[in-house]
């Protein structure tokens, strides 16, 4: 304690994040991050890449500040797809440090790897509850990873989902997803063995690869349908038929963000698309600056690249969970 100033730093490890926020809290503190956005109540530079060459990596920093909230931080996140699995290491891992607007003392770190999952579902799913049909009940998953399993999570929150069929690369993937998510939801999850039999006919279609091509062609896709387009958060990746784009409604979450690597980033460096093809972000959706859906047959996308937004909103919520609770351990670093 310095005048009065709490120096002590609350570290909260992964486990203990996991049991301090729900999917269903995640959602609204993610609505209510986009919501503060689209007011213009945030301050968000774009996030900034560090590529660790030779070693197929890189690290992403992530700050922002929500205003009326009153929470400020940063998160570090990397991504090393060939990270090795068989030793436990995540190829994503991501760490958040929390400070206080008034002293710029650090509040919190904390594990942020759990909450990089979640805050994506959870975005996914407001997306979903925007721009999608009311009484979507299909859904076609492609990939099986761990943010496959987070996305329909967060979906189920949103739509009364009766059916899901997934595809992956490898099908024992997506036999354990499928076998997982139908005890978890209680509903028919089923592996489609091409990903074009998971998409035909589904109400709501979620990419979540680290494709480098499209996965999701344009003559797959029929009126009505809503996609998101989880996948590509760096430049170069893509999931997505270009033709579905200039068929749709895009939505993005940030546009500085996905113009430099978000699912539009390949096609408007082709040409492709142009940036009036880009709609609107989220924000201005939530707020109803502009309108989500407006038919049932008109084709929406939501392009996801991930926000610190998202980020600090959420790890907010735990901060203040976790000190009513007397979770975690203070150290005093200063």
């Amino acid at each position: 304690m310095i005048d009065g100033v709490d120096l002590k730093v609350l570290l909260l490890s992964k486990t203990e994040v996991e049991g301090l926020v729900s999917m269903r809290e995640a959602i609204e503190a993610v609505e209510e991050a986009f919501r503060a956005k689209g007011l213009g109540k945030v301050q968000m530079p774009p996030k900034s890449y560090i590529y660790f060459k030779g070693h197929d990596g890189d690290f992403r920093v992530m700050p922002a500040y929500l205003e009326e909230m009153g929470a400020a931080g940063v998160k570090i996140v990397n991504a090393h797809p060939r990270n090795p699995k068989e030793h436990g290491l995540p190829t994503v891992m991501a760490t958040i440090l929390l400070l206080d607007p008034k002293t710029g003392a650090p509040l919190t770190i904390m594990d942020g790897t759990w909450i990089t999952n979640v805050r994506t579902g959870a975005a996914g799913a407001v997306a979903t509850k925007y721009l999608a049909r009311k009484d979507s009940r299909v859904v076609a998953m492609l990939g099986a990873g761990v943010q496959a399993r987070t996305q329909l999570l967060a979906l189920n929150e949103v739509l009364r989902i009766e059916e899901v069929r997934v595809n992956d690369l490898l099908a024992k993937k997506a036999e354990h997803y499928a076998e997982e998510m139908s005890e978890k939801l209680g509903a028919d999850v089923k592996v489609a063995k091409k990903a074009r039999g998971a998409v035909e006919g589904a109400d709501v279609v979620v990419t979540v690869t680290p494709a480098r091509k499209p996965i999701l062609m344009n003559d797959w896709v029929s009126e009505g349908m809503h996609i998101n387009a989880i996948g590509a958060d760096a430049p170069g990746k893509q999931e997505l038929d270009p033709k579905i784009l200039l068929r749709a409604k895009v939505v993005v979450d940030d546009v500085e963000q996905a113009i430099h690597g978000g699912e539009v980033n390949v096609p408007l460096s082709k040409g492709a698309i142009s940036h009036g093809d880009i709609y609107a972000d989220i924000g201005e959706i939530v707020t109803k600056e502009k309108p989500g859906r407006t038919s049932r047959d008109e084709i929406t996308v939501f392009d996801s690249t991930g926000l610190a937004v998202q980020d600090i909103a959420t790890d907010w919520v735990v901060y203040k969970k976790a000190k009513a609770m007397g979770k975690g351990r203070e150290v005093e670093l200063l």
